[in-house]
């Protein structure tokens, strides 16, 4: 009881966090927004566009924390954990579009320039800078054991290189009216949020697809079992994850002796826990023989 009462104020926290996190980048975007239309800075208005997808991706992954602690029922006997990974998806998948809409919109800039307005835009992205690291501090402890959290601590530390990057642009056309730099910077931002999405989408993608733990070999995990005494053969093996966490594995197990099946199966348990963090695993035992005669 009391470990449940400390995990549930490790979650409390979390979900404070989160929606402070959200609440600052949702003021942060409104700022920007305004600071650009203001300054006419495209890069303003991308780092605004970047903030006010760190701030969904972040209320996304807060719904779906809440959903994923629902416990196993009958409509989802493996329980709701997965529902983290489909809001990784779905941040991922919007974070592609906002890429691409920040190349259009810097290219089309090329052909119909404008005067940007220097100070406004290293102000506002002062300020950005600021909130980004706050956000950062905030989900920093929490982004070692999410995948969606994870993904927003890299936003906002992505989104506070950004915000120098922009209070460098902004300082250059001060300086020497080098209002070419808004549109480069708008493409290196666009850039690195396009790179973010395509390093995380294809594990995203594999957890969905259920497909194989990156870390763990199906064949050595064949020849962990195979080594049990008892064991002769093992065949039919899926293994997958059911969320970022936890694996699970089933396979048929041919064995020489019918009356060791519940050691065996014990023994394999141990094993696949010990050497390879499969704590869920199904296994079907057939009789040597009894497999011969149907071959």
């Amino acid at each position: 009881m009391g470990h449940d009462h400390h995990h549930h104020d490790i979650d409390t926290m979390g979900d404070r966090r989160l929606g402070w996190a959200i609440a600052i980048n949702m003021l942060l975007t409104l700022a920007q927004v305004i600071g650009g239309i203001i300054s006419g800075s495209l890069a303003l208005i991308a780092d605004a566009l970047h903030n006010f997808s760190d701030a969904a991706s972040l209320l996304i992954a807060w719904v779906a924390r809440r959903i994923g602690r629902q416990p196993p029922d009958l409509f989802k006997t493996f329980g709701y954990k997965r529902a983290e990974v489909i809001a990784a998806l779905i941040n991922l998948v919007t974070l592609v579009i906002v890429g691409l809409y920040l190349i259009y919109a810097a290219l089309w800039r090329m052909y119909e320039p404008q005067v940007i307005e220097g100070w406004t835009v290293v102000i506002v992205a002062g300020i950005a800078l600021v909130i980004d690291i706050a956000t950062a501090m905030l989900t920093y402890s929490m982004s070692k054991h999410s995948m969606n959290i994870r993904a927003a601590f890299l936003h906002n530390v992505s989104d506070a290189l950004a915000s120098v990057g922009v209070i460098i642009a902004g300082s250059l056309i001060l300086l020497y009216d080098w209002y070419w730099t808004d549109t480069v910077l708008t493409l290196l931002i666009a850039g690195y949020v396009l790179y973010q999405a395509a390093s995380l989408l294809p594990k995203t993608i594999h957890i969905l697809m259920e497909g194989t733990p990156e870390d763990i070999s199906i064949k050595e995990v064949i020849r962990t079992m195979e080594d049990i005494e008892g064991v002769s053969n093992v065949h039919h093996v899926h293994l997958w994850q059911l969320d970022e966490h936890k694996d699970a594995l089933e396979a048929h197990v041919v064995i020489t002796d019918f009356a060791q099946t519940e050691q065996i199966k014990a023994a394999l348990k141990a094993e696949l826990e010990k050497q390879f963090s499969i704590v869920h695993s199904t296994l079907e035992f057939e009789i040597e023989h009894c497999r011969e005669a149907c071959c």
